[in-house]
C-alpha cells in the first residue's frame, strides 16, 4: 500500500481508506451508516465524476462503468473518515480510469489512427446554452471538451493522461496524483508537463463564436450537396484532417484523409449517398447526423479554427451510433 499520513489516517492510492481527511463527510459523523445520505452526496458529485471519467476514457459507456466502480469503492471505504468527499471521489475515479486505460490496449477494436471517441450529441444549435435545469449540469461538463482534444488525449500514456486531466482540468494537486501513479510529485509534474506540450502542439487554434462555427459547417454542407468543389475548398483549411471510424461492422470505411483536396473528394462522394440529415451539436461543436430509415447512419463533427474547418470526425460505427441517445421524434426531424 502506497500512502502518507493525514492527521491520524493513512491515505491509500486505491481509494480504499480515507483519502483527503479523517473527520466525516463535511464534518458529519457516522455518514457511512446512513445509506440515503451517502447516496445523495454521491449523486451530487456524479456529473463531475462522469466528466472526469469521460475525459480519461473517451468512452461514455466506460465512463459510466468507472463511476459505478467508484460508488462501490465508496461503500467499501471508511466514509466516516473522509473530510472532503468530492476531492476523494475525484481521486478514486481517476485511479479507476487509470487501471482501465492500462488494461484496454489489447481490447481496442478500432486502430488508434482511426479511432473517434464517443460523442455527446444533442439536437439544436451550437449557439444554444446547456440546460441549466439539470442539477448535475452533466451535459455541460461533458460537452465542454471537444472531440479533437479527446483524440489527442488518446495519444498520451495512461499516467500522462491522468496527470493532465486531473491536474489541468480538475485542479487536483500533484502530491495527491503522485500517490495514484506511484511516482514522486516532481515526476508527476513532469508527466503533466509532457502531456500539456502534446496538447498545445496539437491545438487547432482559437475558434470563432458558436454561431459562426455553425455558419461555416452549413456552408460546407451546402457546397457538398451542390457539388461545389471551390465552395468546399473555401471553408477547408489546407491541412484539414478527416478521421472516419467505422468500428467492427464497418471497418472498411475507417480511414484518415489529409489535405483539403482529398477531403473535398471524400465529401463529394459521401454526399451522393446521404438521404436525410439532422443538424446536431456534438461536444459543443457543429455536427450533422445522417439518418436512414429513421436510424443514425453517420455522424460528422466539425472542428473549426479561425474561419476554416481544420478537422472532421466521422463516426460510422453502427453499434456506437445506436447509443447516441436521440429519440425517434428527434430523428424524424431529419431533412433531405
Amino acid at each position: 500500500m502506497t500512502g502518507r499520513e493525514r492527521g491520524d489516517r493513512t491515505v491509500d492510492a486505491e481509494g480504499e481508506v480515507g483519502v483527503h481527511g479523517e473527520v466525516g463527510v463535511h464534518g458529519e459523523v457516522g455518514v457511512h451508516g446512513d445509506e440515503e445520505l451517502l447516496a445523495r452526496r454521491f449523486d451530487a458529485d456524479r456529473g463531475r465524476l462522469r466528466a472526469v471519467a469521460y475525459r480519461m476514457l473517451g468512452s461514455l459507456s466506460e465512463a459510466e462503468d468507472a463511476v459505478q466502480e467508484t460508488w462501490l469503492k465508496l461503500h467499501r471505504a471508511d466514509a466516516d473518515a473522509v473530510r472532503n468527499l468530492s476531492a476523494w471521489l475525484t481521486t478514486v475515479v481517476g485511479r479507476v480510469c487509470l487501471d482501465m486505460l492500462r488494461s484496454r490496449g489489447s481490447r481496442r477494436e478500432s486502430p488508434l489512427e482511426y479511432y473517434v471517441p464517443d460523442p455527446v450529441v444533442r439536437v439544436g444549435d451550437t449557439a444554444g446554452a446547456p440546460d441549466a435545469t439539470d442539477p448535475e449540469r452533466a451535459a455541460e461538463l461533458t460537452e465542454s471538451v471537444g472531440l479533437a482534444l479527446l483524440v489527442v488525449l488518446e495519444t498520451l500514456s495512461p499516467a500522462e493522461r491522468l496527470a493532465f486531466v486531473l491536474h489541468d482540468m480538475f485542479a487536483v494537486p500533484f502530491d495527491e496524483l503522485a500517490e495514484v501513479v506511484d511516482r514522486s510529485p516532481a515526476a508527476t509534474r513532469q508527466l503533466a508537463s509532457r502531456a500539456r506540450r502534446r496538447v498545445r502542439d496539437a491545438s487547432p487554434g482559437p475558434a470563432p463564436d458558436p454561431r459562426r462555427r455553425r455558419e461555416i459547417a452549413d456552408a460546407f454542407l451546402t457546397a457538398a450537396n451542390g457539388g461545389d468543389f471551390k465552395g468546399l475548398l473555401a471553408v477547408l483549411d489546407p491541412d484539414v484532417v478527416l478521421r472516419a471510424d467505422g468500428g467492427r461492422l464497418m471497418a472498411a470505411t475507417s480511414q484518415v484523409v489529409r489535405g483539403a483536396r482529398a477531403v473535398v473528394s471524400q465529401a463529394l462522394a459521401y454526399s451522393r449517398f446521404r438521404k436525410a440529415a439532422l443538424r446536431v451539436v456534438a461536444n459543443g461543436e457543429p455536427a450533422v447526423l445522417s439518418v436512414v430509415d429513421g436510424r443514425p447512419a453517420a455522424l460528422v463533427v466539425f472542428t473549426i479554427a479561425g474561419d476554416r474547418i481544420v478537422a472532421l470526425h466521422v463516426l460510422a460505427d453502427p453499434e456506437r451510433l445506436t447509443t447516441l441517445g436521440l429519440t425517434e421524434e428527434e430523428l424524424s426531424r431529419a431533412e433531405p
